[in-house]
């Protein structure tokens, strides 16, 4: 398996695994890190919209950050979150809940790599695809269900994570400088997704392609930095036996050790890095 393709998109649309804890964890930090990101990512959907949204489908939801931030940019909106893990859509539930939208957002349970479910019945007016449509296993069919769904002028939104992000400083104080460009070096194994060609030959017509750059420093990202990096850190420690030298192992385990001086946990010199792309693509 690449551990560049299993680890930097989100992982909903799958049977519930043992790592679902761990998955959802990384999300729910990755949206509360990522906080400035996300709102601006809605705001642009909300420019490029030709109406005010009043059906959306957040396709392989996960624990529905998406679903969230949707429905707190368009509170007139009814959300539905799509995902094949029931563990995944109770977590939904429950934060809507304590979102205060659960009255707005809804779930279903389907595999969307076989025939989707009447529940699904259009007309949607935004479609949201976020870090899931690499984990489609076949992505034409995806987007041709999710065409058949908009509504004349209905928009998709598909975003990708570019690279999976990174935190520590070149010399982290453990083990040799550049210890966390070589454990990407060693994972990150497959060029980033363009879904550009996909789209079109779909019939959607891709308004615009948009990378984001998003760098955050430590007050920038906040309190939650450090939980996130180190549980990024630990789900790329998970693949490197046998890809980064011994050295390099311990390293990366020293700095993951909440005792050690050096640990991530505790430290305060962190910043997130990584870049998302995003397709904004309207069905005519």
């Amino acid at each position: 398996m690449s551990t560049h393709h299993g680890t930097r998109g989100h992982e909903g649309h799958r049977r519930a695994g043992a790592d679902d804890v761990s998955t959802v964890r990384m999300l729910e930090l990755d949206a509360q890190v990522l906080a400035p990101h996300l709102a601006g990512l809605t705001a642009w959907l909300a420019d490029r919209a030709d109406r005010v949204p009043v059906r959306i489908l957040d396709l392989g939801s996960g624990p529905g950050t998406g679903s969230l931030a949707l429905a707190h940019r368009f509170p007139t909106a009814a959300v539905t979150a799509v995902d094949v893990s029931p563990q995944m859509l109770h977590r939904v539930r429950e934060r809507a809940v304590a979102h205060g939208v659960a009255d707005r957002v809804g779930t279903l349970e389907a595999d969307l790599d076989r025939p989707w479910p009447a529940a699904m019945a259009g007309p949607y007016d935004l479609g949201w695809a976020a870090a899931f449509l690499h984990h489609a296993a076949d992505p034409s069919y995806t987007l041709a269900q999710a065409f058949s769904r908009l509504r004349p002028g209905g928009l998709l939104a598909v975003t990708e994570m570019d690279f999976f992000p990174r935190f520590l400083p070149e010399d982290a104080g453990a083990g040799r400088a550049g210890l966390e460009a070589r454990l990407h070096a060693a994972t990150d194994t497959r060029p980033p997704h363009d879904w550009t060609e996909a789209l079109e030959r779909t019939g959607f017509l891709v308004e615009e392609r948009r990378p984001f750059d998003i760098r955050l420093d430590n007050a920038q990202a906040g309190p939650a930095l450090n939980a996130y990096a180190r549980t990024c850190l630990a789900k790329l420690r998970s693949h490197a036996a046998g890809l980064l030298a011994a050295d390099d192992v311990a390293a990366l385990d020293e700095l993951l050790d909440d005792a050690r001086p050096h640990g991530v946990a505790r430290r305060g010199d962190l910043s997130v890095r990584t870049t998302r792309t995003t397709w904004i693509a309207r069905r005519p």
